[in-house]
């Protein structure tokens, strides 16, 4: 695994970026996506996908797992429909697959989304776990989440996912002298 090193940086003054009480903002590669999560969670880095969990593992109950990847530049990827594209990747289901959801796309101005969710048996704790699987494009960039939890934590887990949602933004990206603190 990639030694990872956290920095923290001040935003400049005016920068226009918030975060409800009780969460923090995840900012990946400089702006390219930003989400907010709730304070408490744990982080897990690895390549390519970020793992964020309610608890530290091994005793955690929610995960979120971001895995980010750029499409090359050189194409216009607006032709390609976005839902088509996230139901044609998901169609081939685990044998654990006891539902799944019809995809629902959502049209925000800044970005492409659409998500599903799925019931299926989890192979390692051989009991019903739920998982919802977003996929957003912006521009070249795409994003895939997919927040899984046991079936009683959906009552915390699915304000979670619609804070997620709410917050994300993509191709916000900062300048070095925002991440420097510089005005």
């Amino acid at each position: 695994m990639p030694k990872w090193n956290k920095q923290v940086f001040r935003l400049a003054e005016g920068h226009g970026w918030q975060c409800r009480p009780g969460f923090k903002s995840i900012v990946g590669d400089r702006g390219a996506f930003r989400f907010d999560i709730p304070a408490d969670w744990f982080f897990e880095p690895g390549t390519p996908t970020l793992k964020f969990y309610d608890r530290e593992p091994p005793n955690d109950d929610i995960l979120l797992e971001v895995t980010p990847w750029r499409l090359p530049d050189a194409i216009d990827w607006s032709d390609l429909p976005l839902k088509q594209l996230f139901e044609e990747a998901t169609k081939g289901e685990p044998d654990e697959l006891i539902w799944r959801g019809e995809a629902i796309g959502v049209e925000r101005r800044d970005l492409e989304m659409t998500w599903h969710e799925t019931y299926f048996v989890d192979p390692g704790e051989h009991r019903e776990a739920r998982s919802r699987t977003l996929l957003a494009r912006q521009a070249a960039f795409v994003l895939l989440l997919t927040l899984s939890f046991w079936p009683d934590d959906a009552e915390r887990s699915l304000p979670i996912w619609d804070e997620v949602l709410r917050s994300l933004r993509m191709g916000q990206h900062l300048t070095l002298a925002a991440r420097r603190g510089r005005n």
